[in-house]
């Protein structure tokens, strides 16, 4: 598209509006009844008629002898143009048919509509040649119509025109053999472009969910992708840093190439270490493998392990392993016998537990066995658990060496059994987390409070019971360093009858907001307040505005925040000057923002994009 401005902006476009069909045109059409042939038809047959009497008189063959006689003597002469509609014509046919055309396209010239078209494109190129255009319109006027026949102009084969007939490069139109393979050809250019910024835009997206943000890539990232890319023709990793291998296994994981031939890479005698980061296509002997080929391991962390099931566990007890730190997620084919014994046999020396979605296994029974036999165990977490209650939940209390803490389970929980824990280990705790606490009150908070004076990451999600008062009172006189990170998405008022009032100040309102960054904002890295709908704009403006800087924080998420808009993050960019990520769906008060550069804006919502990198000149670049 041309750049050159309109010179009459207050003209109104020209749009080509066609109007139904009469049933006669349709009629005429099915008959294959064209008025423009019919027409060119009754000339050619005049001027056939005017040649045969021109020719009776003696005068026609001179004339004619005379013109082919100059058209071979003249070295500038254009050869005469085959016609294109499969039509036979003589030369007086010809000539009497190009006078018809040549007065045709002199009434588009003059024509008020086609000045309007030159008015309207002014200077531009599609428009430079008056012919040209002239010609093209007539051209269009004279094409056949729908269920009409026609000749292919490359073939000469007769075809039922479509409204999907291609036009071909002399103006004639191209049966669908000839239009498939001209398809062929064009198509397949066309199609690696589109497919191409396709690939690229999906490969910017995940690399964004990565952490990887747009730019040039070190030395070490393209190795490993390289090596990634090649991973079946690798033997052995030699010497690699372990960083780079688990970077390595990272990626392979990500593109579902973590196979059982791919997986003796990662598996070396006298590693402490094993991650596997997709087990989907592991089997249980691949499981048991580990086992064997790395009898010193000490760390295992294994994802999508559903065939880590009670045959593998039956190894693992066998064996003189003792692990330190043991992540397993989703196994839920390991029986409550199997973790029984496991807590109880290698608890010795276990430091670290991470337990996810093992559906109908590992209840209050095995929290009971962890609070009576893993007495040194420092990080507990409890993720989508559908078997732990308030009673299991309880038996943590025991754990006093405690330091990480993390619980989300599905069934309802009751604030007492976790004031009861923050009172026996809340002073030791350095990170704390509650997920899908729907239930829990302000008394967790306060417990919070009086408790732990050791953390730097809090979290607390999907709560609708806690109040602004006790966000406040949590931030306020708090003996506890500033935080680091912070989570409290989806603490809000649900009421479905009347959503946007909130008279007893359910979740975390404007008090509370404040108070959490007047506790925590220098120091804060992570924050995300999602659907915290009842901050104010007036509070964030106080929290962002003015002289107040906040130089750790990298991510913010703000999404649902309805009285975010684009003054609001334009002063978070002033105020924060090395964020890195702000995402603000679903705020529609969010329009027009300049980004600054580095900096990426996720979720506007307008037509131009979801993710919008900043620039030099501060426009924004949409991804």
């Amino acid at each position: 598209m041309s750049g050159t401005p309109n010179p009459n902006p207050n003209q109104r476009p020209v749009r080509q509006i066609r109007g139904p069909q009469s049933a006669l045109t349709d009629f005429l059409a099915s008959h294959n009844i064209n008025a423009n042939q019919i027409r060119q038809d009754a000339n050619a047959r005049r001027a056939a008629a005017l040649a045969s009497q021109q020719a009776a008189n003696g005068g026609g063959d001179d004339d004619e002898d005379d013109d082919a006689d100059d058209n071979t003597n003249s070295p500038s002469a254009e050869p005469e143009p085959v016609p294109t509609r499969g039509r036979k014509e003589t030369k007086a046919q010809m000539s009497k048919r190009k006078k018809e055309e040549e007065k045709a396209i002199a009434k588009i010239k003059a024509s008020k509509q086609f000045k309007r078209r030159r008015r309207q494109y002014g200077s531009d190129e599609e428009m430079s040649d008056e012919d040209e255009a002239a010609r093209a319109i007539f051209e269009e006027s004279m094409a056949p119509l729908p269920d009409q026949m026609e000749n292919c102009e490359i073939c000469d084969k007769r075809f039922t025109v479509t409204p999907y007939s291609r036009k071909g490069d002399d103006g004639g139109l191209l049966c669908p053999r000839c239009t498939k393979e001209l398809d062929k050809e064009e198509g397949a250019a066309k199609k690696k472009r589109k497919t191409a910024a396709g690939r690229q835009r999906r490969q910017l997206q995940s690399n964004l969910l990565d952490g990887i943000y747009p730019g040039a890539k070190n030395l070490m990232t393209l190795c490993i992708e390289t090596l990634a890319k090649n991973v079946d023709q690798a033997e052995d990793l030699g010497d690699l840093p372990v960083a780079m291998i688990d970077r390595l296994a990272a990626i392979l994981a990500k593109k579902r190439l973590l196979k059982p031939s791919t997986l003796n890479l990662f598996l070396r005698p006298g590693f402490d270490t094993v991650t596997v980061y997709d087990g989907s296509y592991l089997s249980a002997n691949d499981y048991t493998r580990i086992f064997q080929y790395c009898p010193t391991v000490k760390r295992l962390r294994l994802k999508n392990a559903v065939q880590f099931k009670n045959v593998v566990m039956d190894h693992l007890l066998a064996t003189n392993i003792q692990l330190e730190s043991f992540s397993i997620h989703g196994a839920n084919l390991i029986d409550d016998e199997r973790w029984d014994r496991f807590l109880t046999e290698k608890s010795a020396e276990l430091r670290a537990l991470k337990v996810y979605h093992t559906d109908g296994h590992f209840g209050d029974e095995q929290l009971k066995l962890l609070g009576e036999k893993c007495l040194e165990l420092k990080r507990l977490k409890i993720s989508h658990n559908q078997k732990v209650t308030d009673a299991g939940i309880k038996h943590i209390a025991k754990l006093t060496n405690l330091q990480h803490l993390s619980i989300e389970v599905y069934k309802p929980t009751s604030s007492q059994p976790y004031v009861e824990v923050l009172n026996s280990v809340g002073p030791g705790l350095r990170t704390f987390c509650l997920g899908r606490v729907n239930l829990v009150d302000d008394s967790v908070l306060v417990a919070i409070n009086q408790n732990c004076q050791n953390l730097t990451k809090l979290r607390i999600t999907d709560n609708e019971v806690l109040t602004d008062d006790g966000f406040s009172k949590l931030f306020t006189n708090w003996y506890n360093p500033p935080l680091t990170y912070i989570d409290l998405h989806k603490c809000r008022h649900i009421d479905a009858a009347d959503p946007r009032e909130n008279p007893s100040n359910i979740g975390l309102g404007s008090q509370g907001f404040e108070a959490l960054m007047n506790h925590s904002g220098m120091h804060l890295r992570y924050l995300d307040i999602n659907s915290c709908r009842h901050i104010s704009l007036e509070s964030f403006e106080r929290v962002f505005g003015g002289d107040k800087k906040y130089l750790d924080l990298k991510e913010i998420n703000l999404s649902f925040c309805q009285a975010v808009n684009d003054f609001v993050v334009g002063c978070i960019f002033r105020s924060c000057p090395n964020l890195k990520t702000l995402i603000v769906f679903g705020n529609f008060g969010v329009r027009d923002v300049r980004v600054p550069r580095g900096k990426i804006l996720i979720g506007v919502p307008t037509a131009l994009g979801m993710q919008i990198e900043g620039t030099e000149d501060g426009e924004g670049r949409v991804i």
